[in-house]
């Protein structure tokens, strides 16, 4: 019996924590959203910029840049994908008979 107490006691203290968690992230978000005057796309920006997934481009050779790359992962996830999705199309489908 001692067992299920002790279970439910650490579900309890999870659950607990969890929503707590929960409660800083959601004042958090709502914090970020009106500093930014509740601009969802701003706040977007500016996680992206902050985090490096998003740099200010100066010059068109930046910008080819970094369209030649986005354009190689793509080729990359293609010739992966590809052969897979060729073997599933030409898998040979075998015939099942039934007797009544």
């Amino acid at each position: 019996m001692s067992t299920v107490k002790s279970s439910k006691r650490v579900t309890t203290i999870m659950m607990a924590f969890g929503t707590l968690v929960m409660l800083w992230v959601v004042a958090a978000f709502v914090g970020a959203l009106h500093q930014v005057n509740w601009q969802v796309g701003e706040l977007a920006r500016q996680y992206m910029m902050a985090t490096g997934m998003l740099k200010p481009m100066h010059t068109l050779v930046d910008f080819y840049s970094h369209i030649k790359g986005i354009e190689y992962l793509i080729c990359v996830a293609f010739f992966v994908a590809f052969p897979i999705f060729f073997k599933y199309v030409n898998k040979e489908k075998r015939r099942v008979t039934v007797n009544n």
